[in-house]
């Protein structure tokens, strides 16, 4: 598989980080103005509750959902609780081929469970705004393989159906068949292909760029989504993150990537760092990056301006539509 190379591969990556921790701190700050989403803000913590905020940053501006939201998400908590019977496969514009219900309703995993073997990591509140999918009455469509569905034994006894080793949830949040506003949410949630892999487009490296018709050129990591820095973070000496405890909630940190697994981002300054927690972080020319769980497809660029600390890197790390430095 694609990610065990590249698991094997980081420790390699510790030569590269020396070759380069000299090339820190060279940025000469933004580029040039660009639209921004200042407002935009996210649902905190991993699994999409309705608390709002916007990644400590210093800007809190959110609180209860109203009685409309509070309307809208018993509507899709009832929905989430029925059977999955006959599941399909739906083309998504964005995804490619994503797995749903008999209803429509798309499937997700998390990333926080394991498919060998097979076991949900997600309890409480989790299991309410992503409920377990039953495996009671759950078939095969067409496009479909029934080899690979099957079923796991969840902490309350309940049977949860897995496709491909993943246990499936539901989204309480997808009201309507077709929605995918739980892809990306946390950095952890993606729609379910039908063999089980996360749904996708297109195999991208671990950095990569695509064109953005308001920002221009900007990363992406490997599921597609925008990439972003923080303007209190530091890149020299050495790279140091100001996000964190509630902030990375809303600001996941991007994993390590081998320099030979992007493509068209700069190299120089291309390492990882360890953060004060004892965890990696991938840099872009030094600088530490992230992304945004308000960000819920491919293409989203809600983190843009966030706070007036949050924005999309270019291929050379520099933050785009961010102020220019005096």
């Amino acid at each position: 598989m694609k990610t065990s190379w590249r698991s094997a591969s980081l420790a390699a990556g510790a030569v590269v980080v020396l070759a380069l921790t000299t090339a820190c701190g060279q940025d000469g700050g933004g580029t040039q103005p660009a639209s921004q989403n200042v407002g935009a803000t996210a649902a905190a913590g991993g699994y999409g509750g309705t608390g709002i905020g916007n990644g400590g940053t210093g800007i809190g501006n959110g609180a209860g959902a109203g009685a409309g939201a509070q309307a809208t998400d018993q509507q899709g908590a009832a929905a989430a609780a029925a059977p999955a019977g006959k599941l399909g496969v739906s083309a998504n514009a964005e995804l490619g081929r994503v797995l749903t219900d008999a209803d429509g309703r798309t499937l997700y995993r998390f990333d926080e469970d394991t498919a060998e073997p097979p076991k949900s990591n997600c309890e409480g509140e989790c299991a309410t705004a992503w409920p377990p999918v039953p495996a009671d009455d759950a078939s095969a469509g067409a496009g479909i393989d029934k080899n690979l569905l099957g079923e796991v034994t969840r902490a309350d006894g309940t049977k949860q159906l897995t496709v491909g080793g993943w246990p499936a949830y539901r989204y309480a949040k997808d009201v309507a068949p077709g929605e995918t506003k739980g892809q990306g949410v946390g950095g952890t949630w993606y729609a379910l292909a039908p063999d089980g892999k996360k749904a996708t487009l297109a195999d991208l490296p671990g950095l990569s760029t695509r064109k953005d018709p308001e920002l221009g050129e900007i990363v992406v990591d490997k599921n597609g989504m925008t990439v972003y820095r923080f303007m209190k973070d530091e890149a020299w000496p050495k790279p140091v993150s100001a996000c964190t405890g509630a902030c990375l909630e809303n600001w996941p940190a991007v994993a390590p990537v081998e320099a030979n697994d992007t493509k068209g981002v700069q190299k120089k300054g291309l390492m990882s760092f360890t953060r004060p927690d004892g965890t990696k972080q991938q840099t872009v020319n030094c600088w530490p990056i992230y992304t945004f769980s308000g960000d819920t497809a491919p293409g989203d660029t809600n983190g843009q301006g966030v706070g007036g600390t949050w924005f999309a890197v270019a291929p050379d790390g520099k933050p785009i539509g961010a102020p220019e430095k005096e």
